[in-house]
């Protein structure tokens, strides 16, 4: 998720490192936090393969600033990481939440519906955090307040983005389009 980030965001502008980790941070860093650690590792892997450009500007101080700027080829690589999420980015919230910064980005309204799609159906599978006999556990059936609590917050979450999910699909390829069942 973070080379996803950092392509998504150095499709938008050419970027600092600093403030690349800024606006990384601000996506995902309360929930995790990027270190230096991962992201310039991270971003000297993606200059090596092509995907990154990087040059010097003269900075505010006296040191130069690094400018990272997304190549043809790290564009390429931010469309097929948009089109084909892996399931762990469609069944994680928050990486799921990442594709979704960046998904406008994939010019065709019927690929980004059909990433959409691919949440929809996950969120639809009965799931739960607990289950007995095998069955997911419904907040009704919880044993005791704080599960129940857990589980009525996810269901109303679900249900806030399963409605979502469907007026944006429906906006991006409506039934009678072309779509692809």
């Amino acid at each position: 998720m973070l080379e996803l980030s950092i392509l998504g965001f150095l499709a938008e502008e050419p970027l600092h490192g600093y403030e690349l980790k800024e606006r990384i941070k601000s996506l995902s860093g309360h929930v995790r936090p990027v270190s230096d650690g991962a992201l310039y590792p991270a971003i000297t892997r993606l200059i090596k393969a092509g995907k990154l450009d990087e040059h010097a500007e003269p900075g505010v101080s006296a040191a130069p600033r690094r400018i990272l700027s997304l190549t043809d080829k790290g564009h390429e690589d931010l469309l097929e990481r948009l089109r084909h999420p892996k399931q762990v980015e469609i069944t994680d919230q928050v990486r799921f939440n990442t594709v979704l910064a960046f998904l406008r980005h994939l010019p065709d309204r019927r690929e980004q519906a059909a990433v959409l799609r691919r949440r929809l159906e996950f969120l639809d599978a009965p799931s739960s955090f607990f289950y007995r006999g095998g069955k997911p556990v419904r907040a009704e059936e919880a044993d005791d307040l704080f599960r129940q609590g857990m589980l009525r917050v996810a269901r109303a979450t679900g249900a806030a983005e399963r409605a979502w999910l469907a007026e944006a699909i429906e906006l991006l390829d409506p039934p009678g389009e072309g779509q692809a069942n």
